[in-house]
């Protein structure tokens, strides 16, 4: 079982920044791609990014892109989500996850979840 622990998230006015981590431990950590999610209250979990096993690939939502940027440290197992240019329509419950095959429908584990806040 991979356990997936995210932290950085918070509270910050619209326009500013967060940069959330997602530490992984369990299963190697490389052989997974990795993704973020959120959800805001009374909505259903979004896709936000994706990264491939070693980092050389990327996709975003076309809510985040040019905002977010998802990067990995497989030396560190950790995942990674810098969001700039933050808005209050960002404000959800952010949540990292585990998948075997980049891309695919199917996600093998999920985090907690870590807050943001984004006030206006």
């Amino acid at each position: 079982q991979m356990q997936l622990v995210e932290s950085g998230g918070g509270l910050v006015q619209a326009g500013g920044s967060l940069r959330l981590s997602c530490a992984a431990s369990g299963p190697t950590f490389s052989n997974y791609a990795m993704n973020w999610f959120r959800q805001a209250p009374g909505k259903e979990r979004d896709f936000v990014a994706a990264i491939s096993w070693g980092g050389g690939s990327t996709y975003y939502a076309d809510s985040v892109k040019g905002r977010f940027t998802i990067s990995r440290d497989n030396t560190e197992n950790t995942v990674y989500l810098q969001m700039n240019s933050l808005k209050p329509e960002d404000t959800a419950v952010y949540y990292c996850s585990a998948q075997r095959i980049y891309r695919s429908k199917n996600y093998d584990y999920w985090g907690q979840g870590t807050q943001v806040t984004v006030s206006s």
